[in-house]
């Protein structure tokens, strides 16, 4: 038979006193609050899903949003854009016709080139009109994938919108 060593009579050695479960049970909440406190931290410091700076204020908009859509459609306009094939050409181009294929000029466009996952890294760009019905700029971001939005108007009317993903290589 084996003998267990006691360190007062009747008490083995190798037993949990009280003190060491305190010990134990403030060192697992302990280790559970630092760990939320680091994941709040980079919840908040990070990307926090948000799309529109006032959400609220975008959805009233909506109906808005759908009659200019509609008009939009009824116009029939093609747009085109043409990006670069090499990485040392930073420009790209847009045309923009009618409905008869006429070339239409005098708009004001906005390239808008938006990361699929952080909107801190969105970057526009105003088009110039090199020729008629014709619109240009340089790239303004990395190579990657973006969500590119084409927006034009004229005297302040939004008169198309298009929102397509592209490689910029």
């Amino acid at each position: 038979m084996s003998e267990i060593a006691l360190d007062e009579p009747g008490r083995p050695r190798s037993a949990l006193t009280g003190r060491m479960v305190l010990v134990l049970l403030f060192a697992f909440f302990a280790t559970v609050a630092s760990v939320n406190a680091v994941m709040i931290h980079y919840a908040l410091s990070t990307f926090r899903g948000q799309v529109a700076d006032h959400p609220y204020e975008v959805g009233l908009a909506f109906n808005r949003e759908i009659a200019a859509s509609h008009a939009q459609d009824a116009r029939h306009w093609a747009v085109e854009i043409v990006l670069p094939r090499s990485s040392s050409d930073r420009r790209f181009e847009a045309s923009i016709r009618d409905a008869s294929g006429a070339p239409i000029d005098g708009l004001k466009v906005v390239a808008t080139f938006a990361a699929p996952v952080d909107g801190r890294l969105d970057r526009s760009v105003e088009l110039t009109e090199r020729a008629s019905g014709r619109y240009a700029g340089e790239i303004p971001v990395a190579a990657g994938n973006w969500d590119l939005e084409i927006r034009s108007d004229r005297d302040g009317e939004p008169l198309f919108r298009s929102k397509n993903r592209v490689v910029i290589e």
